[in-house]
């Protein structure tokens, strides 16, 4: 089921706020029109009451009421929606103004305000006559100067009033729906005018190919609150493009560096089947063969752990270790192949660390047969861990020629190559181009970094690991 349109969402959420306050206010209006409305009318109702009363005890007797019926009609005179009713204590009428057959036909039932109480409006009662019209009432008390009592009825007559605000709240009505269709469409097109953008955004992102990576979204007419998505959008292109250059150019490395070991093997079997060999021929054969293969498994084990240390769990077994110990162990396993290239290997420093011990060792191997591979006969290799306030530093330290310092962050890059006899001032980066990336993936996996320095003593391989509270 396909779902609303965000401008659709929008736009009928602003007609709905706007209807929600149209009938609050709306309402508010009409309840306190009505409510003015009745009180001015109970307010008539009440002087002309307080008026008839005060005129009616000022006569004699009942003769005297119907003598000046003119008199007492007069209160109610200007205004068709009130009448008069005057009717002696056995309720026979004396006056009566502005009273048709419904009205005195209708019950109505309440408390007569006695001539000894003021007249309020509290006293006034709602009512409803034979043919439905909709009335105030308020029945007074009135004592004549002979004693006798007359009752004063005051009638408003609301169908004026039901009239009024049945037509108020009908322009109301008309209004909201007015209001609520103007809201609608005008939301509709402010939200699509604001929503344009995104629009652009997608057409731009559209265009995004494998091919093209170097795109990017343009800010200048982008809103402020789309920024920082355009800004992460363009961040993510060109992580991508950087990643894609990256793979492509590992790709070809790769390629280049199986397909080194493959023609030597090659070669060397075209060249031996060309013609009959002795035994051992092909005994030198295969041991050269086999060496290629050993090549080859080292490179795809390499590519395999760069692969799999792409995962931030693939550290698994931390734990907290001595690292001189650790030092002396891998300068032990060294030792043979230093000897054989006349070289030392020196320990020194004392420092704790928490660290995948197993892949502590490969970063520190790789650091050092790289040493052990570029320092001249009779030189020195040293091995040093020294802490910091934040860091657990380990160094591997050789004698030797001087990295160019434009050289020093690409080095670390899997594959690199300088020059095709693979020499960087005398330093050969590695047989298979993969140790220090090995490296620099290590120290990511354990939240730490590695970097050399180079001067013309000696070059220096840096691991910094983050100092933990666990690992004093």
């Amino acid at each position: 089921m396909r779902t609303r349109s965000l401008t659709t969402t929008l736009a009928l959420a602003f007609a709905a706020t706007t209807l929600a306050v149209f009938g609050i206010v709306g309402s508010f209006v009409y309840l306190a029109l009505e409510t003015q409305v009745r009180v001015q009318d109970d307010l008539d109702i009440v002087l002309a009451a307080r008026h008839t009363r005060r005129l009616t005890e000022e006569l004699s007797d009942y003769a005297d009421v119907r003598r000046h019926d003119e008199r007492l009609e007069n209160q109610v005179l200007g205004n068709e929606a009130l009448s008069l009713r005057i009717a002696d204590a056995s309720g026979n009428v004396l006056v009566q103004h502005n009273v048709d057959a419904s009205a005195t036909s209708s019950k109505v039932t309440g408390r007569a305000v006695p001539s000894t109480e003021q007249i309020s409006d509290h006293a006034i009662i709602a009512a409803v006559t034979v043919d439905k019209q909709p009335v105030r009432v308020l029945e007074v008390e009135a004592r004549l100067k002979n004693g006798t009592v007359a009752s004063i009825v005051i009638t408003r007559n609301m169908r004026d009033r039901w009239r009024l605000l049945d037509r108020y709240r009908d322009r109301l009505h008309l209004a909201g729906v007015v209001g609520v269709l103007l809201a609608f469409g005008i939301g509709f097109f402010l939200v699509r005018r604001a929503l344009r953008p995104l629009s652009e955004i997608a057409n731009s992102a559209a265009t995004v190919t494998s091919a093209n990576l170097n795109t990017r979204i343009a800010m200048d007419r982008v809103p402020t609150e789309l920024e920082p998505l355009i800004a992460a959008f363009n961040a993510m292109l060109a992580g991508l493009e950087e990643s894609f250059q990256r793979l492509s150019q590992y790709t070809a490395d790769l390629a280049h560096d199986m397909r080194t070991p493959l023609a030597n093997m090659r070669g060397a079997t075209e060249v031996a089947l060309a013609r009959g060999r002795s035994p051992e021929e092909y005994q030198a054969l295969l041991a050269s063969n086999l060496e290629e293969c050993d090549r080859l498994s080292r490179m795809i084990e390499n590519v395999l752990f760069l692969a799999r240390a792409g995962h931030p769990q693939f550290a698994k077994n931390m734990r907290v270790f001595d690292v001189s110990e650790q030092l002396h162990r891998i300068a032990e396993y060294f030792e043979g192949l230093a000897d054989d290239a006349g070289v030392r290997i020196v320990v020194t420093g004392d420092g704790r660390l928490r660290a995948d011990v197993e892949l502590f060792r490969r970063a520190v191997s790789n650091l050092l047969a790289n040493a052990v591979r570029h320092t001249p006969r009779d030189g020195l290799i040293t091995l040093s861990v020294h802490a910091d306030a934040a860091f657990v530093r380990v160094c591997v330290e050789n004698e030797g020629s001087r990295i160019d310092a434009s050289l020093l962050e690409r080095i670390f890059d899997r594959f690199y190559r300088v020059d095709p006899s693979r020499v960087v001032s005398g330093h050969s980066v590695g047989s298979a181009g993969l140790g220090l990336a090995i490296v620099r993936s290590i120290m990511a996996l354990h939240q730490g970094f590695a970097h050399a320095e180079s001067d013309a003593l000696s070059t220096r391989f840096i691991l910094s690991f983050p100092r933990l509270d666990d690992a004093p």
